[in-house]
């Protein structure tokens, strides 16, 4: 109910912004704007065509710019980025959290990333130099150094005064770090455990020394995992050495979790989840031209199959108008086992370990769907040409191309894994060519061979 919730409020503002655009009531379009958040903000800029988009974002306040573009997919921020002054692109960064910096940091020219590091205090100059070696997909590139840490011999009076002195505390700080005095980390210090217990008690009394720290080169995948099978709010990074780095939030984790999403959506259809809905002609068909050459040519493929076996098809019509059936059932089973090895992958729930135990059950499924549907599309094909000898072909035909399915489906992406090749964004076409050559060669192979 909240996303169908979402989803209309999402609605309504794009209707309502478009319709004070065309009015010509510009007052009430960037009240509007500006009384957005920067993630509805960005939603809105990536909804509306090049040149609507680029008067809004010309009505966006300068203190909300740097926000709303961390917001935006790559080729739009990209293309409002290319626009901006050098002066605009360096009061963008002011006020941004450091590992939000150090990602906008990456889509800015040379000579602005100099004035940026420039224009920073020292402190905050080393903090994001801590951040930058780290890849954008691991959790040293999704840190924040902005964090509050203890020591374990302090007393929570002591650690109570200083919060007091220091004013304020990082956003969703949930747990105080306990490290060494050379940063080595030991462990948390819960604050609902530290603001209910006795305030001459240690630190290292009541911390929390069984909570793991994660590494920083550990993928964004990984951790969106830990996150979520721990029930995770926040949680520290270290180095090889232990020593600490910063910490995790779960805002950082949610926009992983949504762009992994939109990554194996856009995949399946070989995009990219970052593809600007409005690009321009040219930039779309580009991108989509090498998917649709690849599509064309294992299609080429089938049909050359096909042709093989004219002769039967010539002889015997019926093969034409039920040949399409074998294909279509074998690509949506395979689709079906694909769909759910490439979760599982993505989960952590299929290694080596149990690969082999969830590829029989995989067969075995194809084996009694293909027995079920071989009988169903038999009768009907037998029934409608009066013809058992076709009937008994396309069961056949139905039974390999469905267990086929299943052997692909679980395979291919198995196989691209290792091979370093993304399962979402090529196993789709090459599941659909191995079903169609299966399906037609099986089902045209045997016509041949019973009435040639």
């Amino acid at each position: 109910m909240t996303e169908i919730r979402e989803g209309a409020e999402r609605e309504t503002n794009l209707r309502r912004f478009n319709q004070a655009l065309e009015s010509g009531a510009l007052g009430n379009v960037r009240l509007m704007l500006n009384s957005l958040y920067p993630a509805e903000i960005a939603h809105l800029l990536e909804s509306l065509p090049a040149d609507s988009r680029k008067i809004a974002w010309e009505m966006v306040v300068p203190e909300l710019e740097g926000d709303v573009l961390l917001h935006l997919s790559d080729g739009v921020r990209a293309g409002l980025i290319s626009e901006m002054a050098p002066s605009e692109l360096l009061a963008a960064t002011e006020g941004l959290e450091t590992d939000d910096l150090a990602d906008f940091l990456q889509d800015l020219p040379r000579a602005v990333v100099a004035e940026v590091l420039n224009s920073m205090s020292v402190q905050d100059r080393r903090r994001l130099e801590s951040v930058l070696p780290y890849p954008e997909d691991t959790a040293g590139g999704l840190m924040n150094t902005d964090t509050i840490t203890v020591r374990p011999d302090v007393t929570l009076d002591v650690v109570l005064r200083y919060l007091r002195r220091r004013g304020e505390i990082p956003a969703m700080t949930d747990s105080l770090i306990v490290v060494k005095r050379d940063d080595t980390y030991l462990g948390l210090l819960p604050i609902n455990r530290f603001l209910t217990k006795d305030p001459a008690l240690t630190v290292g009394e009541i911390m929390s020394s069984d909570v793991e720290a994660i590494d920083a080169m550990t993928s964004d995948t990984d951790v969106a995992s830990l996150f979520a099978h721990r029930d995770l709010v926040s949680a520290p990074v270290v180095n090889g050495q232990g020593k600490l780095l910063g910490r995790i939030t779960i805002d950082d984790v949610v926009d992983v979790i949504r762009q992994e999403a939109d990554h194996s959506l856009m995949s399946m259809a070989g995009l990219s989840e970052e593809e600007d809905l409005f690009a321009s002609v040219a930039s779309s068909s580009r991108r989509r031209a090498v998917w649709l050459g690849v599509n064309l040519a294992t299609a080429l493929l089938a049909s050359w199959v096909i042709g093989l076996f004219d002769a039967a098809i010539e002889k015997v019509v019926a093969l034409a108008v039920l040949m399409p059936i074998v294909a279509s059932m074998g690509g949506i089973a395979g689709s079906q086992t694909l769909t759910l090895v490439i979760r599982g992958m993505a989960l952590g729930q299929i290694s080596k370990a149990n690969a082999w135990r969830f590829f029989t059950k995989e067969i075995a499924v194809g084996l009694v769907n293909g027995l079920i549907w071989a009988l169903v599309v038999g009768v009907i094909a037998g029934l409608w040409f009066d013809n058992m000898q076709i009937a008994w072909i396309l069961g056949l035909a139905m039974v390999v191309n469905l267990i086929t399915a299943a052997v692909m489906g679980t395979t291919i992406p198995l196989l691209l894994r290792r091979l370093g090749i993304d399962p979402a964004l090529a196993g789709s076409v090459l599941l659909t060519t191995f079903t169609d050559v299966v399906g037609f060669m099986s089902f045209l192979g045997v016509a041949a061979w019973v009435f040639l």
